[in-house]
């Protein structure tokens, strides 16, 4: 398979790199590192790196002559940057995406694979979520996931382009480096090996489905290889735990003894998440393989050796 990855220089993006090219695969990365790392890369040579910006036309329409398959992960991602940002997101996530699209079209493409989100979905009415669960979103980052998710299904409907949303609920893993605007693990971990209280906002029994980013990558993959599939697909662990014991756990990993602080609700934070994710273990063959335990164990070394 020869395949591009793009914001393959990023947290989940090098995760797919790194499998796609254990797997034997060719690899080209489109990354313009604005939240991407280039180190991200530094142990995978094999990978053809361009940096470059999906929203640049002539650089996109270039570089898809030469693959077969598009990972497509670039993108401007949180919901507080969005609230923050609402054009950039928007530009990045709507626009850059319609531009990969229309050049993977145009270049006979076989499939693109687009990383979506649970923020699609904003207040959820009922648990475990399943991919005809209500799309409400309700923060410009889901907004703009759901309209890329939507563009991905008008063009595998009008062309031969088959196309897989993938909608992914709380990733972590390794290469997860800190970010404000970030999710909960990176933040927590920055906290934890800095001898900081971790901050959880409301009461800590909110939920969340957590799922290692090894496990996404695998579920990329599969994506890739499902012949005539197209359409969206939860990816998670379908199991879910509370902020509380996610700081229990990773307070049991640290060598400092942190406490725990609360501060009141954010807005655009869902109460509780949980997964269905049925129709992808159906339809894909894709089952989760890494518990939150030992996934955690790998995440809080990796970040005392690359965060502090």
């Amino acid at each position: 398979m020869k395949a591009l990855v793009t914001g393959g220089a990023g947290f989940i993006g090098s995760n797919v790199v790194k499998l796609l090219l254990n797997e034997g695969h060719e690899v080209m990365v489109l990354d313009d590192l604005s939240s991407g790392y280039r180190q991200n890369l530094d142990s995978l040579p094999q990978a053809a790196f361009v940096e470059g910006d999906i929203r640049d036309h002539e650089l996109v329409s270039e570089i898809m002559q030469k693959v077969e398959v598009v990972f497509h992960l670039a993108a401007s991602v949180g919901n507080r940057r969005s609230i923050d940002n609402p054009i950039q997101d928007s530009q990045v996530n709507v626009i850059g995406t319609l531009n990969v699209l229309d050049a993977a079209r145009n270049a006979g493409v076989r499939k693109i694979v687009y990383s979506s989100s649970a923020g699609i979905f904003g207040e959820l009415k009922h648990l475990p979520i399943a991919e005809d669960h209500p799309t409400e979103p309700d923060t410009p980052y889901g907004v703009s996931k759901l309209a890329a998710e939507k563009l991905c299904l008008v063009y595998a409907h009008l062309y031969p382009l088959e196309a897989i949303s993938l909608r992914y609920f709380n990733v972590y893993g390794v290469n997860q480096r800190y970010d404000a605007y970030g999710n909960v693990m990176p933040i927590f971990a920055r906290w934890l090996l800095n001898g900081e209280p971790l901050v959880i906002y409301d009461d800590g029994e909110q939920t969340r489905d957590f799922v290692n980013v090894q496990d996404v990558a695998w579920a990329n993959l599969l994506a890739a290889k499902a012949e005539g599939v197209s359409g969206a697909f939860n990816i998670a662990s379908g199991t879910a735990i509370t902020i509380n014991h996610l700081a229990e756990l990773m307070r049991s990993l640290g060598k400092n003894d942190v406490g725990v602080e609360y501060q009141p609700p954010r807005k655009g934070d869902v109460r509780d998440s949980l997964a269905d994710i049925s129709l992808a273990e159906g339809t894909l063959g894709f089952r989760p393989r890494v518990d939150i335990e030992s996934g955690l164990t790998e995440y809080v070394a990796w970040a005392a050796e690359e965060m502090v």
